[in-house]
């Protein structure tokens, strides 16, 4: 069997050389996350291309993901860099400071805190570490008292418990990111901080203007941060192609112990809306030291695949770490297990399941029949990548591979679990278009004389949501 969950590696300083990159394309990376927190736009753009030569070397297809900073939720900075907190004190937030912080007080990148909060509110920085108590607000300035104290030191972010920010997910700086992010047509764009449908669907106006010129429509991802998206998580996802469950800030704002559920909820909740789920943060974390990863990493990584991920994600583990090639090959093994363990319920999977499209109901028939013949392979011709995305929303292990004559869908296809994208020439004629899947499969390998498959297309040739014909066949 062929792993069936995808892996989004993000690149940082520990992975831009082309030598490190090429190896962890051969080691099993899917998709290519940059993060647009850091770097300029032109550093974006020599990424990008990196990106496509590298794989383009590598005989690999390899999607690109850009990673919107979203609004800058943070604290100034500090004379020196940093202060210690000490439990009890005293610290006051002043967004009308431009002065470096000290020990009492700091400047405030996000000026709107003031009007965010009030007395009796818990404000918590630096990823939760450091705990404050509003007492009250005065102007410009939020006075606190430290609950949980701890070294705080230059532009850490700030989360309200409970939520509350009204910060707006698409900052100026992300509307210009948009544009570079299209002008090398990334493939998969995720939008961080979303409160609402209407911050993805504004996010899906912009990215529609920028990739006009080339006639390019990335695929939108909503990284759900904030405790305000989880009420409206169904109108967010429809809004959306898929989902981040982007456990760092979200864990802030909800608590830890929410989050392993909410995880299972979001995953779940995206396979039935025939989305894509992505699962982040702290996967594999002390492998950006160490070489090999706890029992308990090892665990959260199987657990998001057997919960139905389409991908787990890694951050500084690959941007920064010393072992980004050891931790992709770590996640691969890991992934492989927990598919061997994982079982198939499509009788569940279809007892109540209503189908109101021909193409739709195809690719449904196809993950049956294949499952129950044991076919060796489920080949879906497919121009938007549509029929191949239904079949990967239900565990089989019967190996699905997506034939397109799209690059863009090639590449989208590279986060659907259980698809192998591949690019085969488009046919108008059926017979010859039939043929050629079948011989592109046997060269790669993947079948052989003898095997069984299913194989779906549409009649005529070429037309987005056209699947109509599903057909078992047998290799001569």
């Amino acid at each position: 069997m062929s792993r069936q969950s995808k892996i989004v590696a993000t690149l940082g300083p520990a992975s831009s050389s082309p030598e490190v990159l090429a190896r962890m394309i051969a080691a099993g990376v899917d998709v290519v996350r940059l993060n647009f927190s850091h770097g300029s736009a032109q550093d974006q753009i020599d990424r990008a291309t990196l990106v496509r030569e590298t794989a383009r070397q590598a005989g690999k297809e390899v999607a690109i993901m850009a990673d919107l900073q979203g609004p800058k939720i943070r604290v100034g900075k500090f004379e020196g860099g940093k202060t210690m907190l000490e439990a009890g004190q005293s610290f006051v937030l002043d967004a009308a400071s431009a002065q470096p912080g000290n020990q009492e007080r700091v400047g405030l990148d996000y000026k709107e805190l003031p009007r965010d909060v009030r007395p009796g509110d818990t404000l918590l920085l630096n990823d939760g570490l450091i705990v404050l108590r509003v007492d009250a607000v005065r102007g410009d300035a939020v006075h606190t008292t430290v609950k949980i104290g701890g070294e705080l030191s230059n532009n850490k972010g700030i989360n309200k418990q409970g939520g509350g920010l009204t910060a707006p997910a698409l900052t100026a700086k992300d509307m210009e990111d948009i544009k570079t992010a299209l002008a090398f047509q990334c493939d998969f764009l995720a939008v961080s901080f979303p409160k609402s449908a209407t911050d993805m669907e504004m996010a899906r106006q912009l990215a529609n203007v920028a990739g006009e010129p080339w006639r390019h429509k990335p695929a939108l991802i909503a990284k759900i941060e904030r405790s305000e998206a989880i009420p409206v998580l169904e109108a967010i996802l429809k809004a959306s192609d898929g989902i981040m469950v982007a456990r760092g800030d979200l864990a802030v704002e909800v608590g830890n112990a929410a989050v392993p559920a909410l995880q299972k909820r979001m995953i779940r909740m995206a396979r039935e809306l025939d989305k894509i789920a992505i699962t982040a943060t702290q996967m594999m974390e002390s492998m950006i030291t160490n070489p090999v990863p706890t029992r308990a990493e090892v665990s959260d990584v199987a657990n998001a695949v057997l919960d139905g991920t389409d991908a787990v994600m890694l951050s500084a583990e690959t941007a920064l770490g010393k072992y980004p090639v050891e931790t992709i090959e770590q996640m691969v093994a890991i992934a492989l297990e927990a598919e061997a363990a994982d079982d198939v319920t499509l009788e569940t999977d279809f007892a109540n399941k209503r189908f109101g499209r021909i193409d739709q109901s195809i690719a449904m028939g196809a993950l049956f029949t294949a499952h129950h013949l044991g076919c060796k392979a489920i080949l879906a011709l497919t121009e938007s990548g549509s029929t191949a995305l239904w079949m990967s929303r239900h565990n089989v292990k019967v190996p699905i591979y997506g034939l397109t004559a799209q690059v863009a869908s090639q590449r989208r296809m590279t986060l659907y679990r259980n698809v192998q994208p591949l690019l085969m020439p488009s046919f108008e004629d059926r017979d010859t278009a039939l043929a050629q899947a079948e011989r592109l499969l046997v060269e790669r390998g993947a079948l052989r004389p003898g095997d069984t498959y299913a194989i779906t297309c549409g009649e005529p040739m070429g037309y987005p949501g056209g699947t109509n014909m599903l057909k078992v066949c047998r290799v001569a």
